[in-house]
């Protein structure tokens, strides 16, 4: 199919509708000839549902307008169409975080991000399939960037949008520093590959991507197309003189650490103690809690519109 056959469904985050940079670019693009249909979210779940219609529109391409949640519920839609039948997925970042656009190269302008949406050429990239429970009851879902668990879910899902406006990545680092304090640890069991670890953890992050957060890079060698899921493991620590230490691994990212562990799998599960609350986890800026949660790697199930240059593509490995 060549670039003038090209249908682009625009879903929007309701919030971000009145956009006058998106109105704009998506005026001046139709002026100039492009097929775009908009969409915008009123409630959630809207954007997975217009995501899973792409097809019905005649769109071979959907651009999700809005943060990380907007860019998660999208691929949750398209992951409801047969492999085949998946339309390639472009990124508008509006969020207050972008932490995928920003990590894969996308520009942050909503004009130039259009354009780049428009012009870019697909990559196939993996998918990280999540079966969680809770109260009994099982759900699926799907992320392409970064889930974390623990207390970096808890700092994510508490840190006040205004603040996370205002200070952008520093707004987390704040709200971490002031919960380190009065920190919990959580326990649980990690099964992955013929591995079995109990652990009393800090921070879980299981990276498609490499950063969470709004900037926190937690998973620095991970690709989007390697078939792996990267782990990072903080271990809790007991009295604040072990901070620096602690803080000091985790710019190694060590494979066995003292307090930092981090390796590759293909799928891992957590199971959490049975007397302790459910774990918070963070799906691509999206908060729940689970008992018992398993994920794993849908290798190259999405076509994303990426820069040529995109430093998470296995492709562009330094050689």
């Amino acid at each position: 199919m060549t670039d003038s056959q090209q249908c682009y469904l625009l879903i929007i985050n309701g919030k971000s509708a009145g956009n006058p940079a998106l109105r704009d670019a998506v005026e001046a693009q139709r002026k100039a000839g492009t097929p775009i249909i908009v969409r915008a979210t009123w409630e959630g779940g809207d954007a997975a549902e217009f995501a899973a219609q792409a097809p019905d529109l005649g769109a071979t391409r959907v651009i999700a307008c809005g943060g990380d949640g907007t860019v998660n519920e999208v691929v949750n839609g398209l992951m409801r169409l047969p492999h085949d039948h998946r339309p390639a997925l472009g990124v508008v970042p509006l969020g207050s975080a972008n932490d995928f656009a920003t990590s894969v190269g996308l520009p942050l302008e909503p004009d130039q991000a259009l354009t780049a949406a428009l012009e870019l050429s697909p990559a196939p990239i993996d998918v990280i399939r999540m079966t969680a429970e809770a109260g009994g009851e099982q759900s699926v879902c799907y992320y392409v960037n970064m889930t974390t668990g623990g207390f970096g879910a808890e700092i994510t899902s508490s840190t006040p949008k205004t603040l996370k406006r205002m200070l952008g990545g520093g707004a987390y680092s704040l709200m971490g520093a002031l919960k380190a304090w009065r920190h919990r640890s959580y326990r649980g069991t990690l099964h992955w590959s013929d591995h079995e670890q109990a652990a009393s953890l800090l921070l879980l992050a299981l990276g498609n991507g490499r950063q969470s957060g709004g900037g926190q890079v937690l998973a620095p060698r991970a690709k989007l197309d390697d078939g792996r899921l990267d782990v990072l493991l903080v271990k809790d620590f007991h009295s604040v003189t072990e901070l620096p230490a602690l803080l000091g691994e985790l710019q190694q990212f060590p494979a066995e650490g003292r307090y930092v562990r981090y390796f590759t799998a293909s799928q891992l599960t957590v199971t959490t103690q049975p007397d302790d609350e459910p774990w918070p986890l963070t799906l691509d800026g999206e908060a729940k809690r689970y008992e018992r949660f398993s994920a794993e790697v849908v290798p190259l199930a999405l076509k994303v519109l990426l820069p040529e240059d995109c430093t998470l593509l296995s492709a562009h490995d330094c050689h």
